[in-house]
């Protein structure tokens, strides 16, 4: 169950808004408010504080990635979503992106961000995904 919990978090985490409202719920499927997406981010953020000051660097979130076991590409790519360009990311910076994450899911702007909604954006982003990808030399 901790090996799960750790799971999610790290999705959450790094994600893209769909993953971070699927892996967060727990069970994977029921509604997610605005109070839990917010509650779940404060978790998230402290498991990855390692030394605890407020602020994740870059060195601490590769570090606990490695702890909790994930070495993949994928978990890599996560990492460089959360923060593009920057070192390092405070609670606050991390709050503001997972809300405004958990807003742009939220479909119907009710504070809850439901089955349907995280299938619908999903389908957005993957469709936004596959308008950017170049064709592949020789093909049209």
């Amino acid at each position: 169950m901790k090996k799960l919990l750790i799971s999610a978090a790290l999705g959450a985490l790094f994600c893209s808004s769909q993953a971070f409202a699927q892996q967060a719920v727990p069970g994977g499927g029921g509604d997610l408010t605005r109070p839990q997406a917010l509650q779940m981010a404060d978790r998230m953020f402290d498991r990855f504080d390692l030394n605890h000051d407020g602020v994740v660097t870059r060195d601490e979130a590769e570090q606990a990635r490695q702890q909790m076991g994930f070495g993949s590409k994928r978990a890599e790519k996560m990492i460089d979503r959360i923060f593009g360009t920057a070192q390092s990311i405070t609670r606050a910076q991390f709050e503001a992106q997972q809300l405004a994450r958990f807003d742009r899911d939220d479909l119907n702007h009710d504070g809850v961000v439901t089955a349907a909604e995280r299938q619908q954006a999903r389908a957005a982003l993957k469709a936004a995904r596959a308008a950017e990808v170049p064709a592949a030399p020789g093909k049209p």
